[in-house]
């Protein structure tokens, strides 16, 4: 049933994607804002506190929702799970600014791809270099493909029904909505760090099969650990290995050059790499999808 509620997913995202999830948004963030009045007193218990509530809550819900409908209908069970899958996984939740940027560049409008890349990162992009616009948007691609659908495939396929994957998703909301709430999002970040460390393994290890191995393994090795993040250090120093593009580097700031450790081996970042980037996700997640099918025929049988 699982397999079947991701391809379905999948595809439903694709031909119909859901385009306002502001609503959602607003929702969560109103919920985590009234969790942090009530419970942040500057001690990290306090934010466990808070996010067991705010975490497990919803993931508890939508598990007993699941059984019970199960209980009534596999069918009714399973559309359950595609409905979670729908509003937690998905290529389209980010794509819309990396297709604009590949088009920007492609018609020669650098200051409409640096808006785009500007508004994807939440920061000012006006000073960035093209080079730098291609760089960040590759970054971006890699991060985001592993948080909204490699990492969300694999917890909702680890727990029962759609938990996994609201958990998942849950914790990466809540851990940058108060990861720099001192000792009170201590804990968000800690768990978040955990629910990463086999997730991220698994998607590096993807880019590496369906791209260039021995790079891929190398810069996963080499590099990741001088990442700040050194969860999505290992996702980033895959990609880009797997590749062939040297991504990270230092970034040209306002008040100098903003120092990052370099990814990658291979070429500067260009314009045929975004292409290079799209097909590589397609093909971890063509792989993904198959290594389930696989799991699932082997239970079966």
């Amino acid at each position: 049933m699982g397999i079947i509620a991701i391809i379905a997913a999948l595809i439903l995202e694709q031909w119909r994607p859901l385009g306002d999830r502001k609503a959602v948004f607003l929702a969560l963030s109103g919920w985590a804002d009234w969790l942090e009045r009530s419970f942040n007193a500057g001690e990290s218990r306090h934010g466990m506190i808070a996010w067991l509530i705010a975490a497990l809550a919803p993931a508890a819900a939508a598990l007993a929702l699941y059984a019970a409908l199960y209980w009534l209908s596999p069918f009714a069970a399973l559309l359950a799970n595609i409905a979670a899958l729908y509003l937690t996984l998905g290529f389209r939740q980010f794509s819309h600014f990396f297709t604009g940027i590949q088009a920007a560049l492609r018609d020669g409008e650098i200051d409409r791809a640096r808006e785009l890349i500007g508004a994807w990162r939440g920061e000012p992009a006006a000073h960035r270099s093209r080079e730098e616009v291609i760089r960040l948007a590759i970054e971006e691609a890699i991060a985001a493909s592993h948080r909204h659908v490699f990492a969300v495939l694999f917890w909702f396929v680890l727990l029962p029904g759609p938990s996994g994957a609201i958990l998942y998703r849950m914790a990466v909301f809540l851990n940058r909505r108060w990861g720099g709430k001192g000792e009170f999002g201590r804990f968000a970040g800690h768990v978040l760090n955990v629910l990463e460390w086999p997730a991220v393994r698994l998607t590096a290890a993807a880019f590496a099969v369906v791209g260039d191995f021995e790079d891929a393994v190398y810069c996963w090795r080499t590099q990741a650990g001088a990442w700040p993040d050194r969860n999505l250090g290992i996702v980033l120093a895959a990609g880009a290995g797997a590749l062939g593009v040297k991504l990270g580097m230092p970034l040209s700031e306002v008040e100098g050059l903003y120092a990052r450790s370099e990814l990658g081996l291979g070429e500067p970042a260009d314009a045929p790499f975004l292409d290079s980037a799209v097909g590589l996700l397609w093909r971890a997640l063509v792989l993904w999808v198959f290594v389930l099918i696989v799991i699932t025929l082997a239970r079966v049988f």
